[in-house]
């Protein structure tokens, strides 16, 4: 059996769309929408592009996350209160057990690739 090179390209993933969960949002009424390219055979693999408005609301991961932020930016807040803004062209990973906050200022696309045991 031959095991095929994927291409990740925008528009030919599987889309999903609508609101952060109400109970998650601390500030306006952010929209998001999800281009999904990629789910392993154990399912415990995806990756795709994000993209959301402006807004405010709580994270809480269970599974490690790789991000690269492709246009905009935002603000990410730990539990302890330290923030770090991200923009167009940075990458970074938020490992499983993170909390804390997201706020995106404007809007912000991002690449993600994320593994949960």
């Amino acid at each position: 059996m031959s095991v095929k090179l994927l291409r990740v390209r925008e528009g030919e993933g599987a889309v999903e769309s609508g609101p952060v969960v109400q109970e998650k949002v601390l500030s306006g009424m952010p929209q998001q929408l999800t281009e999904h390219f990629f789910t392993n055979a154990k399912e415990n693999f995806f990756c795709g592009v994000w993209s959301s408005d402006a807004g405010k609301w709580t994270l809480t991961y269970s599974e490690d996350e790789f991000c690269y932020i492709i246009d905009g930016e935002a603000i990410i807040t730990d539990a302890d209160g330290v923030s770090e803004k991200v923009s167009a062209g940075d990458a970074f990973c938020i490992p499983a057990g993170f909390e804390g906050t997201w706020e995106t200022i404007g809007s912000v696309k991002k690449f993600y690739a994320i593994y949960e045991e």
